[in-house]
């Protein structure tokens, strides 16, 4: 792998977990500009090698330490490395104990357009000058990403929220813009939209044309409106139908493939997720309410946290 360009190292190398003590990596293939890799190492991970994108790595355990830049760097848990496109690196366990992290390769392309949105303003990709950053937004963006989908929807707003912590951690993109317009008649089309797309997964090229917004502007400006991403809300929107035939006695699985889901294992992890039960335990709550059981207790969907 020395000096070699790749959109993200050792892709393909998926290894199980089941020995704590053994290193490990699970990877999936770019989906929308942007790679997912989650990885365990002892000793020595990587040989000096270099990416053609971003890699916004979140160390989840021990101590990450790498060469980069012609100097020695350390990462421990909570803490980001930002690795620019083209940069040479390598990495290795800080301490026998090894260590873990979780990594976003997203291409600049992507970045650059959420950059010059949010800064509403001609501006370079976002530079981080330190490799480590104390970053809350990096930080929840990378554990958001591993806890979500990989929707195009989702992935707008990961890209817009990587976007926003780069450009909060490069002084020159944080100059104040004028305030920009707030199109709400495009968001509510938006909105409209999506209440009528229950059953499918929305590409992001669908709301560009229905708006009239690029998708990180509509992502930023539903924020705005909605309390939410679009993603987020037609995921909602989804789960509504969801449960409305759950209540019908509708089979799981039925229910999980029309309701826009990969499979019955996919919409049980989002559902319990989402409202703290799994899909099985909420019909057979449902069950409960609807024979009037003695004993048993109503469960009102709406007052679950959503």
């Amino acid at each position: 792998m020395d000096g070699n360009s790749s959109s993200a190292s050792g892709v393909g190398l998926e290894r199980s977990c089941a020995e704590s003590t053994a290193d490990w990596m699970r990877s999936a293939q770019a989906e929308n500009g942007v790679e997912f890799l989650e990885a365990w190492f002892h000793g020595r991970a990587y040989h000096k090698h270099r990416h053609d994108t971003y890699g916004i790595c979140l160390t989840t355990a021990g101590v990450q330490a790498f060469d980069y830049r012609g100097a020695a760097e350390v990462s421990t848990p909570g803490q980001v490395t930002v690795l620019h496109p083209d940069e040479l690196h390598d990495g290795h366990a800080g301490t026998e104990e090894g260590f873990g992290y979780r990594m976003l390769y997203v291409e600049p392309a992507l970045i650059f357009e959420a950059a010059q949105m949010l800064s509403g303003r001609a501006c370079s990709l976002p530079f981080v000058r330190r490799p480590v950053v104390v970053s809350p937004a990096l930080a929840r963006a990378i554990t958001g990403a591993f806890q979500s989908t990989r929707e195009p929807l989702a992935i707008d707003s990961l890209v817009v929220q990587v976007a926003e912590g780069l450009v909060e951690a490069d002084p020159s993109c944080r100059q104040v813009a004028p305030p920009r317009r707030l199109d709400s008649a495009a968001v509510e089309r938006a909105r409209q939209f999506l209440d009528t797309q229950k059953t499918r997964v929305v590409r992001s090229a669908e709301l560009e044309a229905v708006t009239g917004l690029t998708r990180y502007d509509l992502a930023r400006q539903f924020r705005v409106m909605c309390g939410t991403s679009p993603y987020r809300y037609l995921l909602m929107r989804r789960f509504d139908y969801a449960r409305e035939q759950i209540a019908l006695r509708r089979p799981l699985v039925e229910v999980a493939l029309e309701a826009g889901f990969a499979d019955q294992a996919h919409f049980t992890r989002m559902f319990r997720a989402t409202f703290g039960v799994t899909p099985a335990r909420y019909s057979a709550l449902r069950a409960q309410e609807s024979t009037g059981r003695k004993g048993a207790y109503s469960f009102h969907p709406f007052s679950l946290k959503s």
